[in-house]
């Protein structure tokens, strides 16, 4: 069974800087892929950036460029570096992973069987 705890998140204004990350306890397979998601009031649960097991990276539009996703395979531990924050970034950031080699964004949440409770991120 896998577990995934969030932490790092916070409040920072616009412009600023946070980097999350997620400890992963349990068993992934060889090929998996892991994804950072977020949830804002009224709105759907969004992929953001997801890395696959052999480090290849995929990003949203809306973070392009400003957020990096990472891992640290020593230390069993994905990153969320989010820099040049917006108001809009603000959300409930969750860390998610699933079996296999598939790891597009629009996979969607349903995707992904394994969640973190996750972190508040707000930017003002």
């Amino acid at each position: 069974h896998v577990q995934l705890v969030e932490s790092g998140g916070g409040s920072v204004q616009t412009g600023g800087s946070l980097k999350l990350s997620c400890a992963v306890s349990g068993y992934l397979y060889a090929q998996y892929c892991m994804g950072w998601f977020r949830q804002s009031p009224g709105n759907q649960r969004e992929g953001i950036a997801a890395i696959v097991s052999d480090s290849r990276t995929r990003y949203a539009d809306s973070v392009k460029g400003r957020f990096a996703i990472s891992k640290d395979n020593a230390n069993d531990t994905l990153y969320l570096q989010m820099n040049s924050l917006k108001p809009e970034d603000t959300a409930m950031y969750y860390c998610a992973a699933r079996q296999g080699s598939g790891c597009a964004l629009t996979i969607g949440p349903d995707g992904f069987p394994y969640w973190g409770q996750g972190t508040q991120v707000t930017v003002s």
